[in-house]
């Protein structure tokens, strides 16, 4: 292969097993998955609606219909959110795995969304932050500091920043930060309640206002992470291999991991810290569309919302009138598939 090659050029010469055409219809069929998944969230729940309800309460809106309030102020800003803050992590999820070279690289891993809620609620508890678009920086800084953290205890020693010490390093910050996180919020035991969705992560009683607080956040990061691709085949490629081909290959794990941090500092302010997402769908992704990074970011995109919504709903219906946060849900289905990844994968090769 020249040292000319671009990455993409590589990637092409693996054996294909998907045509383009195959890829372009399984990622329409995906949008028709999500937009009936959306369409779902906003009927679905302890109070069924219908399509005429819908209807009226967008196009003839009477606020002193119950049904009519619910859609426009609670399920759709709760779906808009679900969207953007399920594509951030699963975007996530995907670059932190391309980076790391680690199929168990997650934000919820790695201490990157630990890091944004331990911040969050230190501004809201002890700076006083009120709105999203305030403690969203304390989220970032988070994130970043858990990053930086994660990366610099996984670097010590001959061998770098091996996968498997990525992982170590990972479990061991989010274990310090959750515990930071629960001695913050039991200090005030007034603010417990309204605070436990930081410790699971939730979308109920996500508002507008939270919406157009984080939504610009979410929508600089989606679009950086889905020009990543590129640089991520790179990657995949290995370092020394990456460097011959012309790629600035500390710059580029610079501009993703800051990607990674601006994604997942605005998603945890938005609904909290949602573990495994980030994990599994990549996974998924990557069996339906194959190695190229340009396509499983796109499937990310639209497979990881999917995910959360559905995960959402259930967690609506299961205990109907009452309410299984996201996190649990997501829980409850992620860890059997990590205890499957782990049994089935050769760590040794990670």
């Amino acid at each position: 292969m020249s040292l000319t090659t671009r990455p993409e050029a590589a990637i092409e010469q693996r054996p294909r097993h998907r045509s383009r055409a195959a890829l372009a219809t399984g990622f329409l069929v995906l949008v028709g998955v999500l937009a009936v998944v959306c369409f779902f969230s906003i009927t679905m729940g302890a109070r069924g609606v219908g399509l005429s309800t819908i209807w009226k309460a967008f196009d003839d809106y009477d606020p002193s219909v119950a049904s009519e309030t619910v859609i426009r102020e609670l399920r759709v800003p709760r779906t808009l959110i679900g969207l953007f803050a399920g594509a951030a992590l699963g975007l996530s999820g995907t670059i932190l795995q391309g980076v790391t070279r680690n199929p168990l690289a997650d934000p919820g891993i790695m201490g990157i969304n630990a890091g944004a809620a331990a911040f969050i609620v230190f501004g809201i508890m002890v700076v006083g932050a009120q709105s999203a678009s305030t403690y969203v920086w304390f989220a970032f800084a988070g994130a970043g500091a858990a990053t930086v953290t994660v990366y610099g205890i996984a670097s010590l020693g001959r061998e770098g920043a091996t996968p498997v010490k990525l992982a170590l390093a990972g479990a061991a910050v989010t274990a310090i930060l959750t515990s930071a996180t629960t001695a913050i919020v039991m200090t005030n035991v007034a603010a417990l309640n309204e605070l436990r969705f930081w410790q699971v992560g939730s979308l109920a009683g996500r508002y507008f206002t939270v919406f157009w607080q984080t939504v610009p956040f979410l929508a600089v990061g989606i679009v950086a992470a889905l020009c990543a691709g590129r640089a991520l085949n790179g990657l995949a490629l290995g370092e020394d291999l990456a460097l011959a081909l012309g790629q600035r290959v500390r710059r580029t794990r610079i501009v993703l991991f800051a990607t990674v941090a601006v994604l997942c500092g605005a998603a945890t302010a938005a609904c909290g810290p949602i573990v495994f997402l980030g994990l599994v769908v990549p996974h998924v992704a990557r069996m339906l569309c194959g190695p190229d990074y340009r396509w499983i970011l796109a499937y990310s995109l639209l497979l990881t919302p999917t995910v959360l919504l559905v995960a959402d709903i259930i967690g609506r219906v299961a205990v109907s009138p009452g309410e299984l946060q996201v996190g649990v849900v997501l829980g409850v289905i992620g860890a059997p598939f990590f205890v499957l990844l782990v049994r089935y994968r050769n760590l040794s090769e990670l």
